[in-house]
């Protein structure tokens, strides 16, 4: 997994056009002044987010992630957005959205479908704090406008659930056009299954298949250059959403038998069991600091039995329980 955020080349441009000067931002979020001039400038999480909460706090304009997300220009698409806008449906976009993000940042497009809507989250896998507002609009706009583009229809969201307080102004309910819930457990977007299903106009299989094979091979190749255990952690990550995972799913997905798998894991000196806790401790923290859920809902979400099986095993990764964890991240 790489561990810095590629940072879009034409941010400067595009905050100049909306009137917020760059070396402002720049200053305010106390990154290097010329940052944004790099050919490929990169940043941490801490960086990525103290850049995001710049923008917002130097432009004092609270719709400024809604106006960057939503790019009309494919010219200034990157290749990932492009990359969607070919595919055949909305939902082999977002597929592939989640797929190919795996090559820019450490950051994690999570899927889950439900029996009548899906959920999209943006997982800040490296995260110590909350994420700013601004990143959470300008991600929410990306993923609408290339919805609302490739279908060619002004296509709304099921519903938006934000864990920040009630914003007076009605900007997200305009811009998204659905109901947006606050304070709730995660940072979520919603769609309609039915609207997942909608065809894009813009597929284009030649262009696809021109693109596509260049990211596939800049991911297979990073995935090649992963330690076994690493590559484990992530499937686990993802699959940590409300299942168990079990070794016979870990291994049908990397492709081998269950007893190759215990075998590559001896010789790594690891087992599932020590990679599966490893998993469980990365995304326990992340839902404590970028959530409000309960402590019973964060369990299901990783897996336990119960409550009191997460809080057992949180005391042993960090010495203390997790609402109190919690509520330190939080002073």
């Amino acid at each position: 997994m790489t561990r810095r955020f590629r940072v879009n080349t034409l941010l400067s441009g595009k905050l100049e056009e909306l009137g917020v000067p760059p070396a402002d931002v720049l200053r305010h979020a106390g990154l290097p002044a010329g940052l944004l001039d790099l050919p490929k400038p990169a940043v941490t999480t801490e960086e990525l987010f103290a850049l995001w909460r710049a923008v917002g706090e130097v432009s004092r304009d609270p719709a400024i992630g809604l106006k960057l997300g939503s790019e009309d220009r494919i010219e200034r698409y990157d290749p990932i957005a492009i990359a969607a806008l070919y595919t055949p449906s909305f939902a082999e976009a977002l597929q592939r959205m989640a797929r190919y993000k795996q090559l820019t940042c450490p950051e994690e497009l999570r899927i889950v479908n439900g029996p009548r809507e899906t959920s999209v989250e943006f997982l800040w896998l490296l995260a110590t704090m909350t994420e700013p507002p601004t990143l959470i609009d300008l991600c929410f706009a990306w993923v609408v406008n290339i919805a609302r583009r490739g279908t060619g229809v002004p296509l709304t969201p099921a519903r938006i659930q934000l864990t920040r307080r009630r914003d007076p102004l009605p900007l997200l309910e305009q811009h998204f056009g659905c109901p947006v819930d606050y304070e709730g457990a995660s940072n979520a977007i919603f769609f309609h299954n039915q609207d997942l299903e909608r065809p894009f106009l813009t597929h284009n299989a030649e262009l696809l298949s021109m693109i596509a094979p260049q990211l596939d091979q800049e991911l297979n190749q990073r995935e090649a250059e992963q330690s076994l255990p690493d590559r484990i952690r992530l499937i686990l990550k993802r699959q940590l959403a409300g299942q168990r995972p079990t070794v016979q799913l870990l291994a049908r997905e990397l492709h081998m038998s269950v007893r190759s798998l215990q075998r590559r894991l001896t010789a790594e000196g690891s087992s599932f069991q020590q990679i599966l806790e490893e998993a469980r401790r990365e995304m326990a923290r992340h839902y404590l600091v970028h959530s409000s859920l309960e402590l019973n809902e964060t369990a299901y979400l990783l897996g336990y039995e119960d409550a009191n099986s997460f809080v057992r095993a949180f005391r042993v990764w960090e010495g203390i329980p997790p609402a109190h964890w919690r509520e330190l991240q939080r002073v």
